[in-house]
């Protein structure tokens, strides 16, 4: 008997993991793609453009069962510049004038070279002439260059007119959303930030497409925490406002593309399926192949297909992410499990463009803790869900 218990001891202790399991200081990656790899690949865009194929062509590439057609699009967008922020301070130039109109009261007119500082007090916004919910701010001189300040942030604004209002922010309390409110037919578009300018006029035509049919996707309602439709950051798409239109050398050649997809002065060109917009979403590369909406978010959007994607894993066409190396330190995956520590990482199974599903990580402990790969990318900062571990 005694044998037994010793023989069934040595058996359970060899099969734990070993207390002095040696715990990696880092795990190495490769991979290639950056981004989710849905609908329009950016830099396949490009690659595209530099062969010759147009806009349309283009797009009608990424997005095979849709097509592009003109659309209405004289709409006014509200784009989020200044989220849950407790001051601000708008800066016009110095020969401008601002109007001013607090809830609904009557609009005030101010001098040139007046301060027009904001803050949360209370439940309201307080500023020059007064104190309440919402603001609307406007400049005399549309040609004006507009500062929009708050931390270390300067925010430059060109079209429209600003919004401020003060918003009930959980665990926050109440704060600013400042949004720009401006035409989605040219003025939003001239301030979108998604591709360099410097890309040749089909693939910037492309992604002005693509970016006015997303602005229509979202435009169904105001979204209650940002004061919003979109916001200006990724949780939307890249909105730098001036600072695009406005950029040195190339600003003018993203503003001509713009104009370029006007069909008049009332419609631009959308991606549509039975000349209704369709949801469309971009990112800047894939693996090799385009992924479908299921594969990535769990839901089936049918006009959102895999199609070949050979210029996105090109290195003369995308210089830093047709391949990748990623090092991701002990600490940081160790976080990302929730575990004490991680010796062991194992890859899940695969979607059929060979992008990971889930990631798996194991302890020296034993435990182990399975992650979606969109919830492991966010943690690691991993470009694309397109990788291996070396």
């Amino acid at each position: 008997m005694k044998r037994y218990l010793a023989l069934l001891i040595l058996i359970t202790l060899t099969s734990l993991p070993s207390a002095s399991a040696e715990v990696p200081k880092s795990f190495t990656f490769t991979g290639s793609g950056y981004g989710h790899g849905v609908g329009l690949s950016q830099y396949g865009a490009k690659g595209q453009a530099l062969e010759g194929r147009s806009a349309t062509e283009i797009l009608n590439y990424y997005f095979p069962e849709s097509e592009v057609t003109p659309v209405e699009d004289t709409a006014t967008i509200s784009v989020n510049i200044a989220h849950q922020v407790s001051a601000l301070s708008l800066v016009l130039p110095a020969i401008d004038t601002a109007t001013v109109l607090i809830d609904t009261s009557v609009a005030t007119s101010y001098p040139q070279n007046t301060a027009l500082n904001f803050a949360i007090t209370g439940k309201s916004i307080s500023g020059p002439g007064g104190i309440g919910k919402t603001w609307v701010v406007k400049w005399s001189n549309p040609q004006s260059v507009v500062s929009v300040n708050y931390g270390k942030t300067k925010f430059l604004v060109n079209h429209g007119y600003i919004q401020l209002r003060a918003v009930n922010a959980p665990g926050l309390g109440y704060r600013i959303e400042a949004t720009n409110l401006l035409r989605l037919h040219d003025e939003y578009l001239y301030g979108i930030a998604e591709v360099p300018s410097s890309w040749p006029a089909a693939a910037l035509e492309s992604q002005v497409i693509a970016s006015r049919t997303y602005a229509l996707m979202r435009m169904t309602s105001i979204k209650k925490a940002c004061d919003c439709h979109v916001y200006n950051s990724k949780y939307d798409q890249a909105f730098v406002g001036y600072s695009k239109e406005g950029e040195a050398r190339y600003g003018q050649f993203w503003k001509a593309a713009v104009d370029a997809t006007a069909v008049d002065d009332g419609h631009g060109l959308a991606i549509t399926i039975n000349q209704l917009p369709v949801s469309v979403f971009f990112s800047s590369s894939s693996g090799g192949m385009t992924q479908r909406a299921v594969d990535v978010w769990g839901t089936d959007i049918p006009h959102l297909v895999n199609v070949a994607d050979p210029w996105s894993i090109d290195p003369a066409v995308n210089k830093n992410y047709a391949s990748w190396t990623k090092q991701v330190s002990q600490k940081v995956m160790a976080k990302a499990f929730g575990l004490t520590d991680v010796i062991e990482i194992k890859l899940g199974a695969r979607t059929v463009t060979n992008s990971v599903l889930t990631v798996t990580g194991v302890s020296s402990a034993g435990k182990s803790k399975t992650l979606p790969v969109g919830t492991f990318k966010t943690a690691v900062k991993m470009p694309s869900s397109w990788f291996e571990l070396v």
